[in-house]
């Protein structure tokens, strides 16, 4: 009969056939968290929802950009009519004030937006860290050096000014790239400096040495040997970056720097709501609520595997 040992969980031990590896264990615990669960579910539900966004839209029945002036009241300053911000059959999340545009259409397509420059500037972030911080803890010496202080450099520097300067001065540009080179641009020195410190505690390792004995080059050993012991910490790592970038894009485009009308995003969406709050609470509930569970389920979902993929950060 074949032995099973058991891992726990939040939740409910989870029965590991003996023998499995460190990512069939972690596979397992992850299951076993309902946590886990949920934010996976959440996540998945908006990640279809920016990749369908045409098809949702059109479903719909409205563009992000159309006007529909009859859902709005031009005797009360554009106030939506009816019920909850104009919620009806026709538009089925409401309408925006004065403009009459669909709610619903401008939501799924302002996360196609907002999950687009999140996710590719967390690429951007992750690739750049992790070739930087593990040249600089391989090879180490003049290399490290100039690594490290490029890395100190970046992060004492005002990011979030340069950004909204930068934004602000690139006016004939495609904002959505400018905004993932921009946040790409400051966010990589933290994930750097995490894959140095465990680049520095691999590169002596036995496996390592028997590799650099046996003749394979620095390249070999850095993708067959240092990059798979690096792995875990930068996976935990990216999905705590997710939600940051997510927050960053909305801030900047809050700030009136980042996406441009039409184009909607869920920070303008959030700024924009800032005028009708108080007649129309559901303008900034709708892309509020939308914004704090994708960030908040990148968290938990980071979280739980900082726990159980880097033993450094581990909590438990």
């Amino acid at each position: 009969m074949e032995t099973t040992q058991m891992t726990t969980t939040a939740t409910a031990p989870v029965a590991v056939p003996a023998g499995s590896g460190p990512w069939q264990l972690a596979r397992a615990e992850l299951r076993g968290r309902a946590s886990v669960k949920v934010s996976l579910a959440i996540i998945a539900l908006f990640a279809l929802m920016a990749a369908g966004a045409p098809l949702l839209s059109g479903l719909g029945g409205w563009a992000p950009d159309a006007f529909d002036k009859s859902a709005v009241d031009p005797y009360l300053g554009g106030q939506p009519i009816g019920p909850l911000g104009g919620i009806s059959a026709d538009h089925w999340l409401g309408v925006e004030p004065v403009t009459g545009r669909d709610l619903f259409a401008r939501v799924v397509h302002g996360a196609q937006v907002s999950l687009l420059i999140a996710i590719t500037a967390t690429a951007i972030v992750v690739v750049a860290g992790t070739a930087a911080g593990i040249a600089a803890g391989y090879f180490g010496g003049r290399t490290d050096a100039v690594l490290s202080r490029l890395m100190d450099l970046t992060m004492s520097f005002p990011s979030l000014i340069f950004m909204i300067a930068m934004m602000s001065v690139a006016k004939d540009v495609n904002r959505i790239v400018l905004m993932t080179a921009v946040i790409g641009l400051f966010g990589w020195p933290g994930i750097a400096r995490v894959v140095r410190g465990q680049t520095l505690s691999l590169k002596h390792r036995e496996y390592v040495d028997a590799a650099r004995v046996g003749g394979s080059g620095p390249w070999r050993i850095l993708t067959r040997d240092i990059l798979p012991g690096v792995a875990g910490p930068v996976i935990a790592y990216t999905t705590l970056i997710i939600p940051g970038m997510i927050a960053t894009e909305a801030a900047l485009s809050y700030l009136g720097v980042g996406v441009r009308p039409p184009t909607p995003s869920w920070g303008q969406m959030i700024a924009e709501s800032a005028n009708f709050y108080d007649t129309d609470p559901m303008y900034f509930v709708i892309p509020s609520v939308c914004l704090f569970l994708t960030v908040l389920a990148f968290t938990l979902l980071g979280d739980a595997l900082r726990d159980i993929l880097d033993p450094r950060g581990s909590r438990r």
